[in-house]
């Protein structure tokens, strides 16, 4: 027998990653959005300190985007990516492939990160199905997130994530993961930590370094609270895995498209991948879009082993590349460039970082970290982890500031047209919110 649901009880609606209960008993709805402010169905101003899901740099409602998207979909609304295309999507891979890396010319679209990792999974497997080699074994890290979908789950090390969903892809191992607790309030790379990349070596020592495949790795964690590498830490991961043929694998989805001050975070760190997969800033957050990126081996190997006129790689979405997503992400990168963003966000950096650390002398705050244009404010734990972070958040909203909170850390993306006046009313708002629960 059917529910009785009251009209407009926001019943019908099951939302992703939220206390359902508790939302639809006091909703936070965002009923429009412009720039760097939302309004929340009260009609209060809501400053956004984490760009969206850290995937709207350029600011909400941008013009531009929005009239490309108005462009396409009076011309064409959809073109099977089965053996067809148009060419918004020729454009939009020509476009990323120009401020990638060296030799990483080769793009594959799908709707988010989470089917980005998945993708990357299987063009890692059949990467080494097409070089007659066994390797049946992933490596990711502890505190990692990588996506919700069944790979990026199984190579997840964030416990609540897992624990609802025990059918997950074998053969994982996880590397410790970087925040050792040891530099509290650091700015940029620790100076300590170096040697846990190590981890990857006793994995190959342990297994055979010919049973791994690949290695994911978040250049910063950062759904779970901004874990910044250490100094040399990622260039110590791609020695090991050129000495035993693994995969490097960046997961770009947050540190990709400026976030870091630069292109990806691969240029931040000056080490290069085989493979980044990215998504959310690839639109501005306009449109659902995710892409991998393969450096040229990979796709060359794969293609070329394959029976002449056959699929050389049996995988793929009914949305993968759509025109309209296709169309923001090409408004969107002709922003970043017409824009100077991404040297915006390189120049505001310092600023952020100081602002941000002034709230570590607050008796509430265990931590601050943070790099680029990314920080992570990690609260004292109170009874249970996230009971403080949870209360937080919402507090934070009423006060009207937006801030993603994993746990309890609170993980500040600010777009990169901010000024140095939202920095400080980002920070004010946070400040305000800690002497609240401090009383």
């Amino acid at each position: 027998m059917a529910y009785d649901i009251p009209l407009n009880s926001l019943e019908n609606q099951w939302m992703p990653f939220t206390d359902n209960k508790d939302f639809k008993n006091n909703p936070r709805l965002i009923t429009s959005a412009k720039e760097m402010y939302m309004t929340s169905h009260r009609g209060t101003k809501i400053l956004d300190g984490s760009s969206g899901l850290f995937c709207s740099p350029a600011g909400h409602c941008h013009p531009k985007i929005i009239e490309a998207v108005n462009k396409q979909i009076q011309k064409n609304t959809y073109t099977s990516p089965f053996g067809s295309g148009h060419p918004e999507s020729f454009k939009l891979a020509e476009k990323i492939t120009k401020i990638t890396p060296d030799e990483m010319n080769h793009v594959f679209f799908v709707n988010s990160g989470s089917e980005a990792i998945d993708t990357a999974i299987k063009i890692v497997m059949s990467y080494f199905s097409s070089k007659n080699e066994n390797r049946y074994r992933f490596v990711s890290r502890e505190r990692a997130y990588h996506g919700v979908n069944i790979g990026g789950l199984s190579l997840s090390g964030m416990a609540n994530n897992r624990k609802s969903f025990p059918l997950v892809i074998p053969n994982v191992v996880h590397l410790r993961h970087t925040w050792t607790g040891e530099e509290l309030n650091k700015k940029g790379q620790p100076s300590k930590g170096v040697e846990l990349a190590n981890d990857l070596e006793r994995f190959a020592n342990n297994y055979g370094g010919e049973s791994i495949a690949a290695c994911f790795v978040e250049p910063v964690a950062g759904s779970t609270g901004t874990l910044v590498p250490p100094v040399g830490y990622l260039k110590r991961l791609r020695e090991i895995c050129n000495k035993y043929g693994i995969l490097l694998v960046f997961d770009e989805v947050i540190t990709g498209f400026g976030r870091m001050g630069t292109n990806f975070a691969a240029d931040k760190f000056d080490v290069k991948p085989d493979i980044m997969t990215m998504a959310k800033a690839l639109t501005n957050g306009s449109m659902p879009m995710g892409a991998v990126c393969v450096h040229d081996k990979i796709y060359n190997l794969i293609t070329e082993n394959a029976i002449p006129g056959s699929i050389e790689f049996f995988h793929g979405y009914t949305y993968s590349g759509h025109p309209c997503s296709c169309a923001a992400g090409i408004a969107s990168l002709n922003i970043y460039e017409e824009e100077d963003l991404f040297e915006r966000a390189n120049n505001l950096s310092d600023y952020f970082l100081e602002a941000l650390f002034t709230l570590s002398d607050h008796d509430l705050v265990k931590d601050v970290r943070g790099i680029g244009l990314m920080g992570g404010v990690e609260l004292h734990l109170r009874n249970k982890a996230g009971e403080i972070g949870s209360e937080f958040q919402k507090k934070l909203f009423w006060n009207g500031l937006h801030v993603k909170f994993t746990s309890d850390t609170g993980i500040i993306a600010p777009m990169f047209i901010f000024e140095k006046q939202h920095i400080d009313e980002l920070i004010e708002k946070f400040r305000k919110t800690l002497d609240q629960f401090g009383k």
